[in-house]
């Protein structure tokens, strides 16, 4: 690694001020900065993003993979939670990212996911304990402990769930929240109990709601959950209390951009680009006690070199003094990468997707674009031959769930808004259990689309008419190990076929993967069947 020296318009954040000057790298960090006064220099020097909260198995994309997509954007570090994967292979999953992260030049830092499985009403292929949070804190030195989604344990006191916060603390690690439309007292108890953010609010009043009882909050922007919208003003009343996370992004969404268009976003709403770097670059990084540099003197080299502060367009992208991305070229190389599952389901039959019509009305999964929550709708059901269908007049289509690690009878729902047509989709990245879901008009395509899943041991799928298309996901079911560019081109196909059945959502796949996410109110669907997430049961599919 090679000393150099770098000049622009320097963008100070955490002494907010904005200078021409030259910053002098050697080795991994900043030996010296200096100001040029007379100089005119066209482009400014940043620190790098971090996204200060994602699950990098949904981008479909091993780390490395993700790192070589992510840096092109100027970010150069993410805290990542790996309970997707963690909930398919337990602890040895989540060392399976941490081993695949250190092999390229990005910061990777992942929490100890203390819910694994996020609830007891699915089935998931590992359970992380108390003793896996011990042994990822002490032996793999992870910064934080990840979401604590189950949020109802905090409240009433699980013996587990307060044995991982009391670990959590006894480390002095930062501890990440999970609690959709908590307030008042029981969002005061939870904070109380030592959880320091949360990325769920989906209302301004939520927020404040939590800042108020000194929670901090994580304005979410991606692929399907977005929250921006109605979160933005913290960036100016709360600032040093916000930061800025994608949560889940799909790769065709990552290679056009990261937390750079949330700022562009934010600057042309008019806010200050000072304070939106603050949330973007320096608020997770002193938050969560990273070894990021804030370009100080002394710090690691982790800075970007953008043409303005209104686009973000980025230029370059250094991470510990080392170039990784330029002009829109990925500069980190692929690397050598295994494969790990836990995939043991078996073909299923078109018959295995019937349910007998007993009652006059079903319950309906409403689903929002934009959005994880969703709501109960009361339709009446439709038949044929003794059998509940979809009915495609009013968009109210049949929801399947089909367990991953065994071979149990399919879970049956309906589902409303995604309006398909005509065939079905299905997928494995399904939050957080990652069994199979899948949506469809007849039984035969959804069929058809979960056995194109099963052949593959994992992906995503769109059948019609006995074809049958398959983004291949070998790792724990859920990702690929192949080059990402490729991994998004083939997954804008696969999105584009989804479109082409009637489907008008923006992000389809990544909204089917949270209609399995038991812990966001409130109906979604389980392998073991319909569930009440606001009542925190099972609920009869007809009535």
């Amino acid at each position: 690694m090679s000393d150099f020296s770098i000049s622009g318009n320097i963008v100070d954040v955490v002494n907010n001020k904005i200078f021409p000057g030259t910053i002098n790298v050697s080795g991994e960090k900043i030996e010296s900065i200096s100001e040029t006064p007379n100089e005119k220099y066209s482009t400014h020097i940043i620190p790098g993003f971090v996204d200060a909260h994602v699950h990098v198995e949904s981008s479909m994309l091993i780390p490395s993979e993700f790192a070589r997509l992510a840096v092109l954007h100027g970010t150069v570090a993410t805290v990542s939670d790996p309970h997707e994967i963690g909930n398919v292979l337990g602890i040895d999953g989540v060392r399976y990212m941490i081993e695949n992260g250190k092999l390229v030049p990005f910061k990777f830092y992942f929490g100890a996911s203390p819910c694994v499985p996020a609830t007891t009403f699915e089935t998931a292929g590992a359970h992380i304990t108390p003793d896996d949070i011990r042994k990822l804190f002490e032996e793999d030195k992870l910064v934080y402990l990840s979401e604590m989604m189950n949020f109802p344990g905090v409240l009433f006191g699980d013996k587990e769930v307060m044995e991982k916060i009391a670990i959590a603390k006894e480390f002095g690690k930062p501890i990440d929240g999970h609690a959709p439309g908590l307030r008042g007292e029981d969002a005061k108890k939870y904070i109380d109990a030592g959880i320091s953010t949360d990325h769920e609010c989906f209302t301004l009043d939520e927020a404040l709601d939590k800042l108020k009882y000194g929670m901090k909050i994580i304005i979410r922007e991606g692929s399907a959950a977005k929250n921006y919208e109605a979160l933005h003003s913290l960036i100016d009343s709360h600032t040093d209390k916000t930061m800025f996370c994608s949560d889940d992004k799909h790769p065709n969404d990552l290679v056009v951009g990261h937390i750079n268009q949330i700022c562009a976003r934010s600057v042309a709403k008019g806010y200050d680009a000072m304070k939106v770097l603050q949330c973007a670059c320096v608020n997770p990084v002193k938050h969560y006690n990273l070894q990021v540099g804030l370009l100080q003197k002394g710090d690691y080299a982790d800075f970007a070199v953008v043409k303005d502060l209104v686009s973000f367009e980025t230029v370059q992208t250094y991470t510990n003094g080392k170039l990784v991305a330029e002009n829109g070229k990925s500069l980190i190389e692929r690397v050598p990468s295994t494969i790990v599952n836990n995939f043991n389901t078996q073909y299923k039959n078109p018959n295995d997707f019937l349910v007998k019509a007993e009652k006059e009305n079903i319950r309906v999964i409403e689903a929002n674009e934009g959005q994880l929550i969703t709501n109960e709708l009361h339709f009446p059901a439709k038949s044929e031959d003794g059998y509940l269908v979809s009915d495609v007049e009013n968009d109210v289509l049949k929801l399947a769930v089909v367990e991953r690690y065994g071979n149990t009878p399919p879970a049956i729902a309906f589902i409303k808004n995604f309006g398909l047509k005509k065939g079905a989709i299905a997928s494995c990245v399904a939050h957080d259990s990652h069994n199979i879901i899948a949506v469809g008009v007849t039984d035969e395509d959804i069929c058809n689309a979960v056995n194109g899943i099963i052949k593959h041991k994992g992906g995503v799928s769109v059948s019609l008419d006995g074809n049958t298309e398959v983004l291949g996901l070998p790792v724990a079911g859920i990702m690929s190990n192949e080059d990402g560019y490729e991994v998004a081109d083939k997954y804008t196909e696969i999105d584009k076929l989804a479109k082409q059945l009637g489907t008008q959502m923006y992000a389809p796949y990544m909204t089917l993967s949270f209609m399995a996410l038991l812990v966001i109110p409130a109906l979604k669907l389980s392998d073991k069947g319909l569930f009440d997430g606001s009542k925190f049961e099972f609920t009869p599919l007809q009535f």
